[in-house]
């Protein structure tokens, strides 16, 4: 695990700390050439500054589909664990405006958490397989550590971490609640990836299950 000194010395070079900045700040993946294009430098630089940031766990490379042939594209987001005193906020600081939310409104945590995901969901996305790919990102993004599994129709995105263990274990159907909702926030109402259910387990062992299926109908 990096360390708080090594965060501090990949970010005391001022081009990576901005190019830190533009990723916590664009709040989406964003690609290696959109990079190169704001900042104006080539793409081996903008390469070593990501390497750089990787590897002192400040941002985390993910893979997006393009929507047609070939590999997924290499994109990167600010790292789920980067603490706040980076300037990030984190996964409990989200929570804790979803929980304010809920108390402010007098809503349901589902009806929040949907809202939520809808904010993570690009407009981008259309086959099942770059749906699944949101999910999947809007989860990592939490801190969840998850892991897609699909047969044939049936899904499964097994969340490998709790970054909410504690407050799952004193309110686990506000904390589930709310990111069940997150799930079907980002699949939408009008897409062939359905939500079906959350499977909670012990939160301190984590291994916790979105169960998702697609319908080939829609």
């Amino acid at each position: 695990m990096a360390t708080i000194q090594q965060q501090a010395r990949a970010l005391g070079d001022p081009t990576r700390h901005k190019v830190f900045r533009y990723l916590a700040e664009a709040a989406r993946p964003v690609g290696v050439a959109e990079l190169t294009e704001h900042f104006g430098l080539n793409h081996n630089a903008i390469r070593q500054h990501l390497t750089k940031l990787s590897t002192a766990e400040l941002v985390v490379e993910t893979r997006v589909p393009t929507g047609g042939p070939g590999r997924p594209r290499a994109m990167f987001v600010v790292d789920p664990s980067a603490e706040s005193r980076w300037g990030v906020t984190g996964p409990y600081e989200r929570l804790s405006v979803l929980l304010s939310e809920i108390l402010r409104t007098g809503e349901s945590a589902h009806e929040i958490g949907r809202r939520a995901g809808e904010r993570y969901r690009t407009g981008t996305a259309v086959t099942p397989d770059e749906v699944l790919a949101e999910i999947e990102e809007a989860m990592a993004r939490e801190g969840f550590e998850p892991e897609v599994r699909r047969t044939g129709e049936r899904v499964e995105v097994v969340l490998q971490n709790c970054p909410f263990a504690s407050a799952a274990e004193v309110d686990p159907n506000t904390v589930c609640s709310l990111h069940r909702g997150i799930a079907e926030g980002v699949a939408g109402e009008a897409t062939s990836v359905v939500v079906d259910e959350l499977v909670d387990h012990d939160p301190r062992e984590a291994g916790c299950r979105l169960c998702l299926h697609v319908d080939s109908t829609s």
